[in-house]
């Protein structure tokens, strides 16, 4: 058929699909089939080049669709680049630098999925002890990680707690030198996926506003479609441009930075991503390096600059540890651009939210009884 042989066919198939996994996404459709290939452009990116290169040194056959396919497959190199170039030094960072010394304004933290089955707490701790953070969130963590981390409170000064231990993968612990107040477990989608609402004050005696969150991925395993996801970042956003207070949200968001909800949920919010212009900082998947992408973020409002973000070894899970320290600077706020929401993409996160209003009744119905 079209005079091509069977290995031809075989290259052409190869050639496809870099090209549908670019696709699908653009595709405005909720379902994992669609939003997986959200996460992996750096991938995608490099198998398009490679199957140009492959395509023009060992294709014998001179078909028009072989010329078409590696042009297509160039051009999707070059968008999967251009998607990801914001978390690259290709751009300015977002977040001003702080180079000065640590003082009453400073906050440090550590996010980290632990991978309830994992059992090297042990890695966890240490890291703690190395970091010496103010602030430390644990994802996926259950009962047994709850009792491996109680020395963060008895030896390392940690008062302040919120725990809730589940074994869905979606517990999560708060640990806190910084006093907290008008702490809130909240549901905001799914009746077992937490996130943390609280007010942390800072040395200087200055109030901040945190959200800790860990919303479901769309996947075959878990969830059929990104809506509860997408909704549930989309709400915080909506919280925290409508209350206008200075703000920290980290956590695993199962999503990543350059998504198009991820972009949403910034402009919506109005918060900042100290990662743009200085690096991916990829934290999934810790055992395998060529299948990597940023799951875990730390976002920020605008009077915050940043000392210091990276990610940290292994602690036996399958996400790595993100650190983060950052100078709470008011002044900071008048230099430091943010995005904003037009009238169009307001109206996008109103009808993302509203999709998953059955599923936010039933939570609200079942926590007000």
């Amino acid at each position: 058929m079209f005079g091509l042989s069977p290995t031809d066919w075989l290259l052409m198939i190869l050639l496809w699909l870099p090209i549908l996994a670019t696709l699908l996404p653009l595709i405005n459709h909720d379902h994992w089939v669609f939003r997986v290939f959200d996460f992996p452009r750096l991938q995608i990116a490099a198998v398009s080049l490679l199957c140009v290169v492959l395509n023009y040194l060992w294709q014998q056959n001179e078909h028009p669709l072989f010329t078409f396919f590696e042009i297509i497959n160039f051009a999707c190199f070059v968008y999967q680049v251009k998607e990801i170039s914001a978390y690259t030094r290709l751009n300015k960072p977002e977040v001003l630098q702080y180079s000065g010394e640590d003082n009453e304004r400073t906050l440090s933290l550590i996010t980290s999925n632990v991978l309830t089955p994992n059992r090297r707490a042990d890695l966890l701790l240490a890291t703690v002890k190395k970091y010496q953070p103010d602030i430390v969130l644990t994802l996926e963590s259950d009962k047994w990680w709850e009792e491996q981390l109680a020395p963060l409170e008895h030896e390392l000064a940690y008062e302040y707690t919120v725990k809730i231990p589940l074994d869905n993968l979606y517990g999560m612990h708060l640990y806190s030198r910084l006093q907290l107040r008008n702490v809130e477990v909240r549901y905001w989608v799914e009746e077992d996926i937490p996130s943390i609402a609280a007010e942390l004050q800072l040395k200087s005696g200055e109030w901040i506003r945190i959200y800790c969150l860990h919303p479901m991925p769309p996947s075959p395993t878990e969830a059929d479609t990104s809506t509860g996801r997408d909704a549930e970042l989309l709400l915080v956003g909506r919280e925290i441009a409508k209350n206008n207070h200075s703000v920290l949200v980290f956590g695993d968001m199962n999503d990543v930075a350059w998504s198009r909800t991820s972009r949403l949920f910034q402009q919506i919010s109005g918060l900042l991503d100290p990662r743009k212009g200085r690096g991916l900082y990829s934290t999934f998947h810790a055992k395998y390096p060529f299948l990597r992408w940023p799951l875990d973020h730390i976002f920020h409002s605008s009077d915050f600059m940043m000392s210091e973000i990276k990610v940290l070894p292994t602690i036996g899970s399958d996400h790595f540890p993100v650190y983060g320290k950052f100078q709470f600077m008011p002044a900071a706020e008048i230099v430091q651009e943010k995005e904003e929401a037009d009238k169009e993409e307001k109206e996008e996160a109103k009808e993302k939210i509203a999709e998953a209003e059955p599923l936010k009744e039933v939570v609200e119905e079942k926590y007000t009884e």
